[in-house]
């Protein structure tokens, strides 16, 4: 009988570890792009890219004329039209509300007539219609 010695005996042939690694890559590799090539085939990339902005807004009652003034603190600038006051007795796109404001940026105010138990949001609305968002809210004293 021919004796082998200890390293003949736990010697391995390691040589297919390479190509199993090389096909578990390519596969990997391969799903990836389908998800990726999926996602905007299906129209989902067009969703990711058009979210809503992001803006901050202030609000400063005055009780004794019911009026409230929310203006634009900073963020993203908004065409007027795709900007509503929802709650007040003024109800209605930036726009409709002041014609002379057609972009909404930092700095851009805009006074509408409000109860003491209102609950007044500042909405985006996407052009299309199909997207909205809710940006400020401001809840009255009594409210």
């Amino acid at each position: 009988m021919q004796s082998k010695s200890f390293h003949q005996l736990f010697a391995r042939d390691e040589s297919a570890v390479s190509p199993v690694i090389g096909v578990i890559l390519m596969v990997a590799i391969t799903v990836i792009l389908a998800a990726v090539i999926g996602t905007f085939v299906l129209g989902l990339g067009n969703q990711l890219q058009s979210s809503s902005p992001s803006a901050s807004f202030s609000f400063s009652y005055d009780s004794s004329e019911g009026n409230l003034t929310i203006t634009h603190n900073g963020g993203d600038g908004v065409a007027a039209d795709q900007l509503f006051v929802v709650g007040s007795n003024d109800d209605g796109s930036w726009n409709d509300i002041d014609s002379s404001i057609e972009r909404v940026s930092a700095g851009t105010s805009v006074t509408v007539g409000v109860d003491s138990d209102s609950t007044v949001r500042v909405v985006w609305e996407s052009s299309g219609g199909e997207r909205s968002s809710t940006l400020a809210r401001w809840s009255g004293p009594d409210a």
